[in-house]
């Protein structure tokens, strides 16, 4: 590929990525802790440290031999609903330097299980660093792609949640259970994702003054799958635009972790990225990627981030971080597993005193993989990079809206926030 097809390529991607419109939204909850409700038990707890009694955020919770899962909050905290005809007795719980845990499942009486795991301390044994430099291990992961991760096409089911904050105050909450078409890792061909039910929450009093809008939602959130979507950083091409290092060994699901750093080798006209890859020791699967873009350059950053803006505004990013973590399928191959991405930025009026400052904040765990039945969702029914979730849900604030599909709990401030908008909404519809 040319110089200019990269370029030009690279802009693309970036800005499919990272769109933003104008205009601002928020949900509606539930919370539970141990439940039977039909033909499925739910689970409510916490994960934390045994030792320091910490939670532990983002961590993958499943049932063993089992497709369904979800991840904790920021919190530690869980909610997960298990078909009665799976029997299960067991949660499965894993995370980055920690041990794999099997644990029984609580019975709670209205309070959430509280589920302890064990930091992994590696010893001298386990610590085998390969000869090669940690930009040939990178190659090397890229060049074991269609070893590792499904080459065939897949059916997910996933939660997806977007939040817009001004400072401390929620403006926007949406959420939404979607059904998501994976497509084959080694294809061209685009993952597609249908939105089958989502609710969301506004405080109008707050977003009286400017209106932000995620576009393309979910959708767009699967473009963190950076093995699926290569070019501005998984890629043979991409090695060019960076220096990579070696910053050691990490257990994940109980295996051995290479981490490696990367940061930009040299500028280019589009944003370059820093971060953390971590890859498996044994099949060098990519497992994890942790990244943040350079916006040191504040108005090529601007012009990646905002779609448009108002006269007289300057938004400027100040910061930015991505998350997207895989595990293997009923296949024994790597799939998307969860994904988290959070934009803060500066709303810069010309004539006002004071400025404005914002969170957008996207994420979605993949709730269960089945490679039974496995159609492409038809193109009227995808939900498109152009569409604004927001603008697409009603206002729902009923408990048992979601049933018996799986979700995020969500953390404490979103939950209070969310009885707050409730009681707000309810006053304005009387």
């Amino acid at each position: 590929m040319s110089n200019a097809l990269n370029i030009a390529a690279m802009r693309n991607l970036v800005k499919r990525m990272l769109q933003i419109g104008m205009t601002i939204v928020l949900v509606a909850s539930f919370g539970i802790a141990f439940a039977q409700n039909g033909n499925y038990t739910t689970v409510y707890g916490i994960v934390k440290d045994v030792n320091t009694r910490q939670a532990v955020a983002f961590a993958n919770i499943s049932i063993p031999n089992g497709n369904i899962g979800t991840v904790t909050n920021s919190e530690g905290e869980f909610i997960i609903k298990i078909p009665k005809s799976l029997n299960a007795t067991e949660l499965e719980i894993s995370h980055v330097g920690y041990k794999n845990s099997k644990l029984k499942i609580e019975e709670s009486n209205g309070k959430p299980g509280v589920y302890y795991v064990e930091a992994h301390t590696l010893s001298l044994q386990e610590i085998i660093i390969r000869p090669e430099s940690p930009d040939m291990l990178v190659r090397m992961a890229i060049s074991d792609v269609a070893q590792n991760y499904s080459t065939v096409p897949a059916m997910m089911e996933g939660f997806y949640r977007e939040i817009i904050k001004q400072k401390r105050d929620y403006l926007s909450i949406s959420e939404a259970v979607v059904d998501i078409y994976k497509a084959s890792y080694t294809s061209f061909e685009n993952d597609r994702v249908r939105v089958e039910k989502g609710r969301k929450g506004t405080n109008i009093k707050k977003a009286d003054t400017l209106l932000v809008k995620l576009q393309g939602g979910p959708t767009v959130a699967l473009l963190l799958d950076v093995v699926k979507n290569p070019e501005y950083l998984f890629s043979l091409e991409a090695l060019r635009d960076y220096k990579y290092e070696m910053k050691g060994v990490v257990n994940i699901n109980n295996k051995l972790n290479y981490i490696i750093s990367f940061s930009p080798a040299f500028e280019q006209p589009y944003p370059l990225f820093y971060g953390k890859f971590y890859i498996n020791q044994e099949t060098l699967a990519l497992t994890m990627a942790e990244f943040s873009m350079d916006i040191s350059d504040k108005a090529k950053a601007e012009s990646f981030f905002i779609k448009k803006k108002p006269i007289g505004l300057k938004m400027t990013p100040t910061s930015t971080s991505y998350l997207v973590s895989y595990k293997t399928g009923p296949d024994g191959k790597y799939y998307v597993n969860y994904v988290r991405n959070e934009m803060k930025f500066k709303a810069d009026w010309k004539k006002r005193w004071f400025n404005s400052y914002y969170t957008v904040m996207s994420e979605m765990a993949v709730t269960n993989i089945s490679k039974k039945n496995v159609a492409k969702i038809p193109n009227d029914e995808t939900f498109k990079t152009s569409m604004v979730l927001n603008d697409r849900l009603q206002d729902l604030q009923d408990q048992n809206f979601w049933g018996e599909s799986n979700i995020i709990e969500p953390e404490q401030s979103i939950e209070n926030a969310i009885k707050k908008i409730a009681k707000y909404m309810e006053k304005t519809n009387n």
